[in-house]
This record gives C-alpha cells, sequence and structure tokens, in this order.
C-alpha cells in the first residue's frame, strides 16, 4: 500500500512531485536543524485518488491518525484539548508555487471550550478570541464557500461601532461579538452550525485543499503559468506559532535578494503583532524588513543567519516566511523565489560570478520569456510627465492604460480591445483574471510580497503596490491623488513598475537598453552599459557557444534584414515575396490577373521583373554571406485585388451616375472568378506557379539577377529558392526544373557561377507523410507551422481565435493556443515524421522551421529535440530563440 503521509522528518527537498514544493523544503529546513514547526504533510497521490474518486484514499485517515498522535506526543498538546489545545494550519503546496490560488486553513482545533485555554495557555484573551474569529472566517469561506465579505463587512461595523481605523484596535468584547456573528453567517449560508469537532475541523479542511486543485482561479493561473492539469496539491499540516500574540510577535515575509531588482541587500516585509495571511493579503501595510533589527535585533540577527544558509543550499534567491512567537523565530516556508526578469539575469549573472553556479548553470535559470520582457519598451524620461503619486516598484515595466476598479470591468474592456489598468486597494485571487487582462496593476496597499505583487511578477506584469498616497475608491470608481486631481473609471493613466511612479495620462515609451544592446547602440564593456546590460550578454556569449540550432530571421525588406541581423540572426529563414506586391504595385499585379492574353501577361510580368530584382539586391546585400530563403508567392491572388463589397459599391455608384466603369467592372469580375469558399485551400502557393505561366521563373530570375549584380560588386548572395503549400513530388519536380532552367539562363547572361539550392515548404498534412518521396527533389524543408496547426486541426485561424477559442482555453481543450505553442502530439508528430524520413532519403537535406514558432521559447525546445538544423522568427524574437536554442542544447 503507499504511502501517503510524512512527517517533516521524512522529506527533503527533491520529493517536490510527491510532496509539493512547500512540503518538501519544509522538510529540506528541517533537515538542516532550523526552527520549523512539527507537522506532516499528505502526499499529491492522495489528492489524486480523491480527486479522481471523490473519496480519500484507503489507508489515508489512519496515517493522519498516527501522524497527528506523534505530533501531538512532540508538542505535549492534544488536538482541541480544553486547557491546553494543540492548534495546526491547513496549507496547500503544489509542485510548483501558485501564489494564493489554493487554500489555507489557521486556527483548526479552536472550539467554544478551548478558546478559554489558549487564552489562559498565551494570558492573553484578546489574542484568543481573534483567532477564533480568524478561524470560522477563513474556514467559512475557503471550506463552506461562504462570501467573504459577509465576514468583512462585519469586521467592518465592529470597527465603526468602536471608532477604529483598523483591527488592531478592537478589543476582546469586540472579537466575541464577531464570533458569535461569524456563527450566525455560518449557520444563515451553510445550513449548518460552525462544526466545533476539532477533527471535523481537520478532515473537511484537508478536502477543501483537495477540491481547492480544481477551484476556477487555479485552474486559470495554470493554464496562463503552463503548469500541468494532473500534478494534484500536496497538504502540509503544521502545529500553529502565533505572530498575533502582541507587539513582540509579529509576521513576515524575505527575500534573500531583491525580486524585482537582483540585487543583494535586505529585501522583505515585517508585519507586527499579525498572522501570516495578514502580510501576503496586503490589508495592513507592512515595515520593511531592515526595520526587524530596530524590533528585535536578535530574531533579525538570526533571520540573516538563515537567509545566507539557504541561498548557499539552494544556490539561488530564496524566498522565506517566518514568524516570530514571543521573541522566538519560526521559518514557516522557503522555496526558490519568484522574480523579475531583470532580477533573474542579474542573479543568475552574481551567481556565476561568485562561483555558486557556472556558467551553464546560469543559462538554465533564464528563459527567453524572460528575455522578452527585458526588450519591452520603457517610459521617456526626457518627456515632461504628470505625476499622480508613488507606490513600490514592485514589478517592472511602463504599463498605459485606461483606469478600471474591478476585475469584471477590466476582463471586459479589455476584450473590447481597450488597454487597462486594474487599480485596487489591494487585489486578492479572486482578481486573477482581472489581472491577466490588464497592461499593468495598481494598489494602495501592500508591498512586494503582496498578492499582487507576486503574482504579476510571476506573470511578468507590470505592477506598483502600496501607493499609500493615492485614495482608491472601487465603489465610487475613482482614484484621488494628493495634488488634488480625480482619476475617474476610463481615465488614463500611466504606470511605471521600475520607479513605483504613477502618472495622469498616456506616457510616450522608448527602446530599453536590452533591444538598444542587440541593436548595437550599447557596447556591453563601456560606461554606458548597466549590470543588466553585463548580465544579458554575458549570458548571450555562452548560450552562443552552447546552442546547435542556427537562428534565422523572418525579414522582407532590407531594413528588417539589417535590423535582424544586429539581432543576432544567421541568415533569413524567410523572405515572403508577396509584401513585395504590395503598395503602388498592386496595380501591376491587377494587370497580370486581367490580362486577356499571354503578351498582355508577358508585359505585367515584365514590369514587375525589376522591381523584384531591386528588393533582392537590397535584401542580399544587408545579408551578405548568409542564407536568403525566398519563398515564391504564396497567397491567393484575390488578396491583390480590391475587396468585393467596396468594389460593387464602386460600380454599382458609377452606374447610377451613368460613368464609364470598364477597369472597375473586368475587376470585379476578376474577383467573382478568383473568389473561393476556403481560399486558404484554393489557388495558392505552388498551384499559381502551375496555373499562372511566367509567374514563378520571373520571380525566380529576379532572384538570379540580384544574386548575379551582388556577385559582380563583390557580395557574396546565398539565396534560396522555396516552393510553396507542396503536397506532391510531381508539383516540386516541375517548378524545380523552370527554376533551374531560369538560373542556368542567368547565369549565362551574366558571366557568373549561380548554383543555389531549391526546396519547399512543409505546412500540408500529405507533404510531411510523404517527406521521403518529396526529399528527393528538394534540398531543403522548411516547415511552415502556421499552415502545418491549421490543416492539422482543420482550423482557419484568422475565423477561430476570434470565435472558439476562449472556450476552448476555458474548458481545458488547450492549455496554450496551438498557434501560439507548438502542437507537439499532432503537427509535432509530422515534423518529426517528415524530418526522418527526409534525412533518410537525403542525408545532407537541411531542415528548418519558419512558422511563429520559431521564436517561441518552449517550441524551441522540440525543434532542438528533433534534430533541425534552424529555427527563423521575426527579428525581435531571435534573441530570445537564441537564447532558448543554447538552454536545448544545455539541457540536452
Amino acid at each position: 500500500m503507499p504511502k501517503y503521509v510524512y512527517e517533516f522528518t521524512e522529506g527533503n527537498k527533491d520529493l517536490k512531485d510527491l510532496l509539493g514544493g512547500k512540503g518538501a523544503n519544509l522538510a529540506e529546513m528541517t533537515n538542516l536543524g532550523l526552527p520549523v514547526p512539527p507537522g506532516f504533510t499528505i502526499t499529491t497521490e492522495a489528492c489524486r485518488h480523491y480527486l479522481e474518486h471523490g473519496h480519500n484514499p484507503d489507508g489515508l485517515d489512519a496515517e493522519i491518525d498516527a501522524k497527528l498522535s506523534g505530533l501531538e506526543a512532540a508538542m505535549g498538546k492534544r488536538l482541541g484539548q480544553p486547557d491546553n489545545p494543540l492548534l495546526v494550519s491547513v496549507r496547500s503546496g503544489a509542485k510548483f508555487s501558485m501564489p494564493g490560488m489554493m487554500e489555507t486553513v489557521l486556527n483548526i482545533g479552536l472550539n467554544d471550550e478551548s478558546v478559554q485555554g489558549l487564552a489562559a495557555q498565551s494570558g492573553n484573551d484578546r489574542f484568543a478570541w481573534d483567532s477564533y474569529r480568524r478561524l470560522i472566517q477563513m474556514f467559512g469561506k475557503t471550506v463552506l464557500d461562504i462570501d467573504g465579505d459577509l465576514f468583512e463587512d462585519a469586521i467592518e461595523a465592529a470597527k465603526r461601532a468602536r471608532g477604529v481605523s483598523d483591527d488592531l484596535h478592537l478589543e476582546t468584547d469586540d472579537f466575541q461579538r464577531l464570533v458569535a456573528t461569524f456563527k450566525d453567517i455560518v449557520a444563515e449560508q451553510a445550513g449548518r452550525p460552525f462544526p466545533t469537532d476539532p477533527r471535523e475541523q481537520m478532515d473537511l479542511a484537508i478536502a477543501a485543499v483537495f477540491n481547492s486543485w480544481n477551484a476556477p482561479r487555479a485552474v486559470l493561473y495554470r493554464r496562463q503559468e503552463r503548469i500541468p492539469v494532473d500534478l494534484g496539491t500536496a497538504v502540509n499540516v503544521c502545529s500553529m506559532v502565533f505572530g498575533n500574540l502582541g507587539m513582540d510577535s509579529g509576521t513576515g515575509v524575505a527575500f534573500t535578494r531583491d525580486p524585482a531588482s537582483g540585487q543583494q541587500g535586505v529585501y522583505g516585509d515585517y508585519l507586527a503583532n499579525a498572522q501570516g495571511e495578514d502580510v501576503v493579503a496586503g490589508i495592513r501595510n507592512t515595515v520593511p524588513l531592515g526595520d526587524l533589527e530596530k524590533i528585535d535585533k536578535t530574531s533579525y540577527d538570526e533571520l540573516m543567519a538563515i537567509m545566507e544558509k539557504l541561498e548557499n543550499h539552494y544556490r539561488d534567491l530564496c524566498d522565506i516566511e517566518f514568524t516570530i512567537e514571543r521573541g522566538k523565530l519560526w521559518m514557516l516556508q522557503t522555496r526558490v523565489g519568484k522574480r523579475t526578469a531583470a532580477a533573474a539575469f542579474r542573479i543568475a549573472d552574481q551567481l556565476a560570478d561568485q562561483g555558486m553556479i557556472t556558467r551553464e548553470e546560469a543559462v538554465s535559470r533564464v528563459n527567453g520569456d524572460q528575455l522578452a520582457q527585458l526588450m519591452f519598451p520603457r517610459f521617456d524620461e526626457a518627456t515632461e510627465r504628470h505625476r499622480l503619486g508613488r507606490g513600490m516598484n514592485a514589478s517592472p515595466g511602463a504599463a498605459v492604460g485606461k483606469a478600471v476598479f474591478d476585475s469584471y470591468t477590466a476582463i471586459k474592456w479589455s476584450r473590447s480591445g481597450e488597454k487597462v489598468i486594474l487599480c485596487r486597494r489591494e487585489t486578492n485571487p479572486d482578481d486573477l483574471e482581472g489581472m491577466i487582462s490588464a497592461q499593468g496593476i495598481l494598489t494602495s496597499r501592500g508591498g512586494k510580497t503582496s498578492h499582487a505583487a507576486v503574482v504579476a511578477r510571476g506573470m511578468g506584469k507590470t505592477c506598483v503596490c502600496g501607493a499609500e498616497e493615492l485614495d482608491i475608491d472601487t465603489k465610487n470608481r475613482r482614484m484621488s491623488a494628493p495634488g488634488g486631481e480625480v482619476i475617474e473609471e476610463g481615465d488614463v493613466i500611466s504606470i511605471d513598475g521600475t520607479s513605483g511612479e504613477v502618472f495622469l495620462g498616456e506616457v510616450p515609451v522608448v527602446d530599453s537598453p536590452v533591444v538598444r544592446y542587440f541593436d548595437g547602440e550599447i557596447d556591453p564593456a563601456s560606461a554606458d552599459a548597466d549590470d543588466l546590460v553585463r548580465a544579458v550578454h554575458r549570458v548571450m556569449e555562452q548560450v552562443d557557444a552552447d546552442r546547435r540550432l542556427d537562428v534565422r530571421a523572418n525579414a522582407d525588406n532590407p531594413d528588417d534584414a539589417a535590423r535582424a541581423r544586429r539581432m543576432g540572426a544567421q541568415g533569413i529563414g524567410l523572405c515572403r515575396t508577396e509584401h513585395m506586391f504590395l503598395g503602388d504595385r498592386r496595380q501591376l499585379v491587377e494587370r497580370l490577373i486581367l490580362a486577356d492574353t499571354e503578351a498582355e501577361q508577358e508585359k505585367s510580368l515584365a514590369a514587375l521583373l525589376p522591381l523584384q530584382r531591386d528588393d533582392f539586391v537590397g535584401i542580399f546585400e544587408a545579408m551578405d554571406g548568409l542564407p536568403v530563403t525566398v519563398r515564391l508567392l504564396d497567397p491567393p491572388l484575390h488578396e491583390f485585388l480590391p475587396d468585393i463589397t467596396e468594389l460593387s459599391v464602386r460600380v454599382a455608384v458609377a452606374e447610377s451616375r451613368g460613368e464609364k466603369h470598364e477597369n472597375d467592372l473586368r475587376l470585379l469580375q476578376a474577383v467573382h472568378k478568383l473568389h473561393e469558399q476556403n481560399p486558404m485551400l484554393g489557388l495558392r502557393g505552388v498551384r499559381l506557379g502551375l496555373v499562372v505561366p511566367g509567374l514563378f521563373t520571373m520571380q525566380v530570375r529576379a532572384i538570379a539577377q540580384a544574386a548575379a549584380e551582388r556577385v559582380k560588386a563583390g557580395g557574396g548572395p546565398r539565396p534560396e529558392v522555396m516552393i510553396p503549400l507542396v503536397g506532391t513530388v510531381q508539383e516540386l519536380e516541375i517548378i524545380r526544373d523552370e527554376s533551374l532552367r531560369v538560373v542556368s539562363e542567368v547565369a549565362a547572361e551574366q558571366g557568373v557561377d549561380l548554383d543555389f539550392p531549391i526546396g519547399t515548404m512543409i505546412e500540408l498534412p500529405r507533404a510531411a507523410l510523404t517527406a521521403g518521396q518529396i526529399a528527393q527533389s528538394a534540398e531543403f524543408f522548411s516547415f511552415g507551422t502556421n499552415d502545418l496547426t491549421q490543416t492539422v486541426w482543420g482550423f482557419s485561424r484568422d475565423d477561430v481565435e476570434a470565435s472558439f477559442f476562449s472556450a476552448y482555453l476555458e474548458k481545458g481543450v488547450f492549455g496554450i493556443s496551438p498557434f501560439e505553442s507548438l502542437d507537439v502530439d499532432g503537427v509535432g508528430r509530422l515534423i518529426r515524421i517528415a524530418a526522418e524520413e527526409g534525412r533518410a532519403a537525403r542525408p545532407d537535406i537541411k531542415l528548418g522551421v519558419c512558422g511563429e514558432h520559431g521564436g517561441d521559447p518552449g517550441s524551441v525546445h522540440f525543434f532542438h529535440e528533433v534534430g533541425l538544423d534552424y529555427v527563423s522568427c521575426s527579428p525581435f524574437r531571435v534573441p530570445v530563440a537564441r537564447l532558448e536554442a543554447g538552454r536545448a542544447a544545455a539541457r540536452a
């Protein structure tokens, strides 16, 4: 029979799959001899059984009985004992940190009898009754699913009756009355009395924690953070220690380094006479951790020593929760802390410099998503700004949007295309969806360890917390600044998560220093480079040395090509020629489509040829010496014609006025002729080359002439011709033979040697499944994962993302859109088959990917695994792909 319950003395930090992150780390701290309150952990296996079968697995209750008896013996107290009660907390703890997303219940074991014993034991009646009301409040909301506002309203009424502004000034009799009121709320709302049997309290709390794994906010958070759904959560039952026993007690959260900047120092929050939930909830403003040295120097010194020990042990930034009970320090949790993108790079670089980790390990501590965040724009400091106030710089970035004061409005407005800033006094887990929808989060309460700060950092979302000088009035949907300004809902504000400043109106943004570094504007060795730029530079040096995958860019003009090269691109993996037919050239394409004779077609193509050639000359010059994969015309021809509705109106208006409209009428006839029910599955790609005589040969001739011109100028062009939408080798062979003929003609005409590969885009399932045949006539494959995803799933991307993808994400059909991150099981399997069969038929074939997945961090790891030679992505994503390619190589 499996073992379902482990004492803290039995586990270690490597058992996170079984004990969850919290349980594994409590065990590790216990092993290190740190002051951890005794307790035990119920495993994730027990949770998975409970969620699957609706009841505890056989033997779990007996194991809990045995561990509880051992805990009671160790503490010399019994759960719920009237004169000397043992109280415990029941807390969630999944493998991956999910701050505030699942349930916690403190002070289990209190009832009308044991509260008297706790009062006598502590010598503090107020503390005992405060603890009792906390239990009923948390139990009612968490276990019995009662609206938490009912309890909060009762507390507000008690404060008004006492004439005080916070609960620190409530007296014993106030809490006694609140206990009675809370019991009435439970009886009325839950249809049952508050359970007074301590073991029933504990069992119901354990079940509530199990159930919270599938609570809507937990599901949403897992989807946002890409946490697997089948892990389950462990449950930690820990003997209570109390930070609310008086001003010589308290609770706090500490970081071994600043999670916002990565700088070393003393970082965290402390709240005297409080329990842990008071800190993370942000309902009372904390003091900086450094103030603890003046409040309780003995505990402060011990905490500093423990923090140093934990960071050296974990070799990383540690996030620590602690409680001081009447001068005695207790460690309640540690974990590798969430951090901002800037902090991640700085800390990885610092730890490598200090010899705690290797440079290879430093690469594993950062990721492409974090690098992308560092490349986001920031506010222009040279612009005049109207500052409303300042709070704590909880999560960096520059966010601009309309102020909204509840999550529902944030969601609603953002779905309508509005950019919003969610403004709250403090956030709670129920605000998660609104936080995701917003550009940034602003709160007037809470510190860097509040719910808003922790969740925002995890999501890479800009956040300013604890802006006390701003009065955020959520009921009247407005915010008042100390200068007298009143911001109504819908007014635009800007928040700076790096400085903590809040501005009125829209503040212009500029490129970040990291983008300027990649663009070659900042030399990392110069005095202009800050420690973040130098940290990024050292990481990129390591990943470029480690990675096997080349990284190319998708670029269609010389400017994009030049920028991609500065960003580190090793060529162009996708040059879309259709973009060269837009603007003023659209008329030439119209003439080609409308041509009635072969002579007219040739005339139109002849007019397009020099324009195409000049385009390629500029691109080959920008990418001199590097490969440039040119995709021949891919989209349906109707995309180059006017909109059918607009054209019909023009024709109708001209007819009503008796005006001549021959050209518009011909265009309308052509639009009707080319109209297709499913144009993305119609006359496009290689089919155009076969049906429209001379179209593809004109493009190949332009490529060859441009290459010849660059050769004569002393350049080293390396064009590659890619034929799109091939479904059978016969299509490829026809176009390939024509292309080789044209290249030979141009080489002879220009007196230069021209020899460049001709390959195809694998974007249809049939092409993937017949890759062995196609490889006999293709010198390279480039996987077009956008179209391949559409054809594998039967989705029209432009339609389905707006119609039902949100429902699929909410219902868990997708964990993430298959257009955002590659569907490894379906699309990925086809890529694997095509790669294996292509290489078997042609061992030297080059394999790449040019869909948007080429810049997606998770997808890059898959492309490395299946043995592709390169990925291609937008110029801005090139550094991200480089980083992930290096991480993939290090992990292999």
